[in-house]
């Protein structure tokens, strides 16, 4: 499970960072999970290693267009592509009229290919191995914070125990490494869960923008691997954060502290802490490591493999 930044900027792109969107590869199914679509984010994907065809599902949070605007060329343009894989697209009420009405007069027909969900707080997708809920945050429209939650693996299953109990491999077997109780030929009740290892604990990565500092975001981040969050301000221009329902960097790292997780990834920078200003984006990570140390700020193209134990492998992408 890899997260890659493709726009860390809020608004407005700038000359280094483009809008709202992160890339969530799950390379165990083939499979690229977006988290919000801003203006450019095919050309971004075109910049990186992410393959667009892989694209499965879109979780949008919010109807702004820094988060929503660049989702009708890339729909477009894995069409034209002709992959063919349907993509699931989630997000508030708005959003499948809006992209049903962009595609009427831009004349792009979905077909099958497109579904479109409407979220409400709580569970909103799950299949065998992954859940995704969300809540509502607290922002001037309505904005969904997102929890992607890998289920429990069994532990490793002891090939030799099981064969010094004299079970004969077959399909048994299978049933085994899934911790489920089977009765052999002989009477005898072996429980998978004897033969396995401890269960792998699946990672838990939240998202949460546009938002300030709210209850909700702490209930969505609770032990999470990883928390993404905004932090659109600096901790000096709190009441700014407050008017425009946005999140400074002391916000964020307090969302993380109270959830308890276990790294803090802070996006969605406002353009004002550009080089010349008197507060830098360092200065916002100095503020956010205060209160949480295990704070990173995102850039595009950075991406952070999250662990099943205990390091975790930090990777840059260089853009071409």
């Amino acid at each position: 499970m890899e997260i890659t930044f493709l726009g860390t900027s809020s608004g407005v792109p700038t000359r280094s960072r483009n809008v709202s969107s992160v890339a969530l590869r799950l390379p165990q199914r083939a499979e690229v999970w977006l988290l919000d679509c801003g203006e450019g984010t095919q050309h971004q994907l075109q910049r990186s290693d992410i393959k667009s065809s892989q694209i499965r599902r879109i979780f949008v949070t919010h109807m702004h267009g820094d988060h929503t605007f660049g989702l009708m060329g890339l729909i477009a343009s894995c069409g034209l592509a002709g992959s063919g894989q349907p993509i699931d697209i989630y997000g508030p009420e708005g959003l499948k009229e809006y992209l049903q009405t962009t595609a009427k007069y831009s004349y792009i027909n979905f077909g099958s290919r497109l579904n479109i969900h409407t979220v409400k707080p709580g569970l909103v997708y799950e299949d065998n191995e992954f859940s995704v809920s969300c809540q509502l945050l607290k922002h001037r429209v309505p904005a969904h914070g997102y929890r992607i939650v890998e289920k429990n693996r069994p532990g490793m299953f002891n090939l030799d125990k099981a064969k010094a109990l004299g079970i004969r491999p077959g399909p048994i077997y299978g049933q085994l490494k899934q911790g489920l109780v089977v009765t052999l030929d002989d009477g005898r009740k072996i429980s998978g869960k004897d033969l396995c290892g401890k269960p792998e604990i699946g990672r838990k990565v939240v998202y949460c923008t546009d938002t300030v500092f709210c209850d909700a975001a702490v209930e969505l981040a609770q032990d999470a691997d990883v928390l993404i969050h905004e932090a659109t301000f600096a901790h000096q221009d709190a009441e700014m954060a407050f008017e425009k329902m946005h999140s400074t960097s002391t916000m964020a790292a307090q969302v993380a502290l109270l959830a308890g997780v276990k790294k803090l990834i802070l996006t969605h920078f406002s353009p004002r802490y550009a080089f010349g200003n008197p507060i830098q984006l360092d200065d916002l990570k100095r503020e956010a490591r205060a209160i949480f140390p295990n704070t990173k700020l995102a850039y595009d193209f950075y991406s952070y493999e999250v662990p099943r134990r205990r390091e975790a492998k930090e990777k840059v992408k260089v853009a071409n």
